[in-house]
């Protein structure tokens, strides 16, 4: 088998780090820092750039301006952006464009995908409200009512809900009993959104829908289209703990290698140089198990679990792995660690952020749980 990725895929690598080049690591302030002290938008300066660079369209089919690649070329261009610590919602607006492309009816894929792939709108999903993956979990309901859809629930801790253009809503269908995806307007009747605050100091938004009227065109109400939406969601949140991590891990390596003590740089003690070492080994077993999920839900291909399994085992690395490099990072950096003149800890502030978004590793754990369990009984 051939592992490497395609030219296509590495010529993404190669634009997303000439985008990226020269990006400084975020420095919005830290609510624990600065008492609401938050970012009022993202960095739409290099969200135009992204676009530019044909980066916001990577996923989409070539006749609404894409380039038609897979989640393995979105997650190599994440793991890029989250090294600099990027503030775009690229993760969100990529799959939710994604979504609407498998699944939305025909007028609102023409109302939507091209001006997303150019960066004109912009799309974020309300998926941190709960963490599993039944629907019935689910925190919005929907019902039909001849034309229309009605939405009640409320949705907690959206990212970029302040400033996307559409939220992609997950909500329990009282008639189906199944999961569609709902594409509600930032600024529409019987919604309403309220500030809060991420461990990272964006501000996220909680997002209150009562009776909120969508046309059945705005509502996906097709099988498959809320899982597939949070897998990828999932998957690319692993990437980004990934470009983190190395990135952390980056730095501590620099700085061990010239900080001396009793003459020798702090990186020749064996204890340093182990505990860099268990790091780098966080570090490959998270791509490892990234590609793999990634790839699976690319292809559908392989494997005695389904995609979802695989994307479980990668984000319980990614979780597990990106807090203990921040820790170690953390800890070998001393004090200078603890200084917020120093970028360490924005990523320690992202790491953990990522480390519990769409669940934590106790949840995934479970939920590959009852897919073993599902498996075995069968």
């Amino acid at each position: 088998m051939d592992f490497t990725f395609t030219e296509e895929q590495q010529a993404a690598v190669e634009a997303a780090k000439a985008v990226f080049a020269g990006v400084a690591p975020d420095g919005v302030p830290s609510p624990a820092l600065t008492t609401g002290a938050v970012a009022d938008d993202f960095d739409r300066a290099l969200w135009v750039r992204l676009a530019d660079a044909d980066l916001l369209s990577l996923l989409l089919d070539e006749r609404y301006g894409g380039a038609g690649l897979d989640a393995i070329a979105l997650c190599l261009v994440l793991r890029e952006s989250a090294k600099v610590l990027a503030r775009v919602p690229l993760l969100e607006s990529s799959a939710a464009a994604l979504a609407v492309q498998t699944y939305g009816a025909e007028e609102l894929k023409a109302g939507l995908l091209a001006r997303a792939g150019r960066g004109e709108l912009v799309l974020t999903v309300a998926a941190n409200g709960r963490t599993g993956h039944d629907g019935a979990e689910l925190a919005v309901t929907a019902r039909r009512e001849g034309h229309e859809w009605v939405l009640d629930g409320t949705q907690t801790a959206v990212p970029w809900a302040h400033n996307a253009d559409f939220v992609v809503v997950p909500a329990l269908s009282t008639g189906s009993g199944r999961a569609v995806l709902a594409l509600v307007p930032r600024v529409h009747e019987g919604a309403e959104l309220a500030d809060q605050f991420s461990t990272t100091g964006e501000r996220l938004g909680e997002l209150r829908l009562d009776s909120v009227r969508l046309a059945a065109h705005d509502v996906i109400d097709a099988e498959g289209a809320w899982e597939s939406l949070r897998e990828l969601l999932a998957t690319g949140t692993c990437a980004l703990a990934l470009g983190l991590g190395e990135g952390v891990l980056g730095m501590t390596s620099e700085y061990t290698s010239k900080r001396e003590q009793f003459g020798f740089p702090v990186a020749t003690f064996q204890a340093v140089a182990v505990q860099a070492a268990d790091r780098y080994i966080d570090l490959r077993a998270m791509e490892a198990t990234l590609w793999q999920a990634a790839w699976r839900i690319s292809t559908g291909a392989g494997g005695a679990l389904p995609p979802s399994g695989d994307v479980a085992v990668a984000k319980i690395w990614a979780s597990e792995g990106v807090r203990r490099v921040v820790q170690t990072a953390q800890h070998l950096h001393g004090g200078l660690g603890a200084d917020t003149d120093y970028p360490l800890h924005r990523y320690h502030a992202w790491a953990k952020q990522l480390e519990l978004a769409l669940g934590p590793a106790a949840a995934h754990e479970e939920a590959l749980g009852d897919l073993l369990a599902a498996h075995t009984l069968q």
